[in-house]
């Protein structure tokens, strides 16, 4: 199963990759979508008992971040009209390069970083796991689009996810799927907000919203 588990966890590293040098956010909700779905291969990969706690995992974890959060963020999409980030903080060159300087430190601090008892069932899964969380924290700070913040989101949780599975042994069913209802409630709650955003506002950029609270402010001076 070993093969199996590098192959998710491989697709899953270029899933991000490709999100970060992207400004399509289709193509990204997309690629997002391809990441939850290797990722749902690692309860039955990485399992050393097949029961029915860990194919309810495994589906759940397909239905979450393979369908169901990706088609509500489409349809969040189409609503506000938003096809592309076109002015990140960051370009997508520099966040590539900002990516695999990232990915770099993760290796390196994986390979320093004392494991738990038992060893993982591969040497990729400590670092891609750091990985996803780094690119997750990036593309909330270096995006303008809130889809965009979301998805970074989504992509933080996944290396929160793979950390959780692959590296923490005889965690009990109730909490992992209640990580993945939070996510769901997560995500749901952002989506419906840039909805009514971008209709109050024609726009969902986060940093033109920031300048809400100065104007405010001076019309309660005035």
């Amino acid at each position: 199963m070993n093969a199996w588990t590098d192959t998710s966890l491989i697709v899953a590293l270029l899933a991000v990759l490709m999100t970060l040098g992207s400004s399509r956010i289709a193509l990204c909700i997309r690629l997002v979508a391809v990441q939850g779905i290797a990722l749902s291969l690692l309860p039955v990969t990485t399992s050393d008992t097949f029961n029915s706690h860990v194919w309810l995992l495994a589906v759940g974890t397909l239905l979450v971040k393979g369908i169901l959060l990706p088609w509500f963020l489409h349809k969040t999409r189409r609503q506000a009209d938003v096809p592309r980030e076109v002015e990140p903080y960051i370009g997508f060159g520099a966040s590539l390069l900002v990516g695999t300087a990232m990915l770099t430190a993760s290796f390196w601090g994986a390979s320093v970083l004392p494991l738990p008892h038992h060893q993982p069932p591969t040497t990729l899964a400590l670092p891609i796991s750091f990985f996803c969380v780094f690119s997750g924290l990036f593309l909330v700070a270096s995006r303008r689009k809130a889809l965009m913040q979301v998805l970074g989101y989504l992509v933080l949780e996944n290396g929160i996810y793979i950390f959780g599975i692959v590296l923490v042994k005889d965690q009990p069913l109730l909490v992992e799927m209640g990580v993945l209802l939070d996510l769901v409630v997560g995500v749901f709650v952002m989506g419906i907000a840039i909805f009514h955003i971008s209709r109050e506002f024609e726009h969902i950029d986060a940093d033109r919203l920031n300048l809400l609270n100065d104007a405010v402010g001076r019309d309660g001076a005035a």
